[in-house]
C-alpha cells in the first residue's frame, strides 16, 4: 500500500481526489491538507474519512506522492519543497504545463517559481505521454479544455492529416465547477442557472497551452459556461490535409486509442456529458460537413480533466496499475 497526500484538499479537485481515493485499492489517503502552515480552511467535510489540516511537512516527507491542489504562482514552489523531501509530484496547476519560463511569465502575468523544474515534468496527457509520465518525479496535470481537446486534436495533427495552415476553431463549454469553489458573479447559482454565455474570448489562458501541445499556431479557441455542474464539450473545426476525410481522422484515432480504457472513439453517434460525468473517460466523435470535419470530444472536468486524470498520472509514476481507482 502507497501512501499519498493532497495540498489543497478544500477546493473541488482536492475533494475530488479524496473521493476517488476512498475506494483505491493500492493508495491510502495519509493526509488532506491546506496549502498553506497554520492555516485551516472553513470546508465541508471531505467525502471520505480524512479531515483538512494546516500543512504539516514531516507527514507530506513521509509519503510516496503528493498532489498538488493548489493555485498557479503557488504550485511551483511547493513543487520544488515536496520534491526535496522525496515524494513524487503531480501538479493540477498551470505551473509546469507551459515548459518555457517566458511564455509562462506572459500568460500568467507573473515570474515562474521553479524555472529549473520546467523541463524535468512532462505534460501528463497520460494516453499519450505514458512512458515519459511513468519515469517522472514530477508531472504537470492538463488542464481541463486542454484535455477535451488535446485528446480528439493531437494525434490528428501528429498524423499529418489537418491543414496546419488554415485555422482552426475550439468551441468548448464547461460547467461551472470549472472555475473552482469561490463564487463569482459568473458562477453562482442566481447568475449561471438558465443562462449560457461565452467568457474569456480572444485571451483565455488555455489557449497558449492548446497550441503548444498540439503544435499549431493559427488556433481560435472560445470557452463557454455550462448551466451546469460537471463537464465539458469541445467542438473542434479542421480542415483536413489534403484526400483525408472524416473517415481517416476517425480510423487514426481508432487507432490511437485502441486497447485505451479511457477513450472511446465512437463509430456512429455524438458524446453527451451525461455519458462521461464522474468517470475518467473521454469519448470523441469524428464527422464531416462539406470541406470541414467536426470533432467533438467529452469528459468530466473534474474527473478526466484534473483529479482522475491526476491519479491516472500518480499510478504511473508509483508503480501501480494505471486504472486503478478509476472508472
Amino acid at each position: 500500500m502507497k501512501t499519498v497526500a493532497i495540498l489543497g484538499a478544500s477546493g473541488y479537485t482536492g475533494r475530488e481526489l479524496a473521493r476517488l481515493l476512498a475506494t483505491h485499492p493500492s493508495l491510502r489517503l495519509a493526509g488532506a491538507f491546506s496549502a498553506r502552515e497554520n492555516d485551516v480552511p472553513e470546508a465541508p467535510e471531505l467525502p471520505c474519512d480524512a479531515r483538512v489540516e494546516a500543512l504539516d511537512w514531516s507527514r507530506i516527507g513521509a509519503c510516496d506522492g503528493v498532489f498538488l491542489c493548489t493555485p498557479h504562482a503557488a504550485s511551483a514552489e511547493l513543487a520544488r519543497r515536496v520534491l526535496a523531501l522525496g515524494p513524487k509530484v503531480v501538479d493540477l496547476s498551470a505551473d509546469f504545463r507551459l515548459p518555457d519560463a517566458g511564455l509562462y511569465e506572459r500568460v500568467y502575468e507573473h515570474r515562474h517559481g521553479a524555472p529549473e523544474l520546467l523541463r524535468e515534468a512532462p505534460y501528463g496527457l497520460t494516453e499519450l505521454a505514458r512512458e515519459a509520465v511513468r519515469i517522472a518525479r514530477l508531472v504537470a496535470n492538463p488542464g481541463c479544455y486542454p484535455t477535451a481537446t488535446l485528446l480528439a486534436l493531437k494525434p490528428l495533427v501528429a498524423a499529418g492529416l489537418v491543414d496546419t495552415a488554415r485555422s482552426i476553431v475550439v468551441d468548448a463549454k464547461s460547467g461551472v465547477s470549472g472555475a473552482g469553489k469561490n463564487p463569482s458573479n459568473r458562477t453562482h447559482f442566481g447568475a449561471s442557472h438558465e443562462n449560457f454565455l461565452a467568457y474569456g474570448v480572444g485571451g483565455h489562458r488555455h489557449a497558449p497551452e492548446i497550441r503548444l501541445h498540439a503544435g499549431v499556431t493559427d488556433l481560435v479557441f472560445v470557452p463557454h459556461l455550462l448551466p451546469v455542474f460537471r463537464g465539458i464539450l469541445a467542438t473542434i473545426y479542421v480542415k483536413p490535409a489534403r484526400g483525408i476525410d472524416a473517415a481517416r481522422m476517425r480510423a487514426c484515432l481508432a487507432e490511437t486509442y485502441a486497447g485505451e480504457r479511457f477513450v472511446q472513439v465512437y463509430d456512429r453517434g455524438q458524446p453527451e456529458l451525461n455519458r462521461v460525468q464522474m468517470t475518467n473517460q473521454c469519448h470523441i466523435a469524428v464527422t464531416q460537413q462539406e470541406d470541414t470535419v467536426i470533432l467533438t470530444s467529452a469528459i468530466d472536468n473534474l474527473v478526466k480533466g484534473a483529479s482522475g486524470q491526476a491519479l491516472q498520472n500518480m499510478n504511473l509514476v508509483l508503480g501501480l496499475d494505471e486504472a486503478a481507482g478509476l472508472v
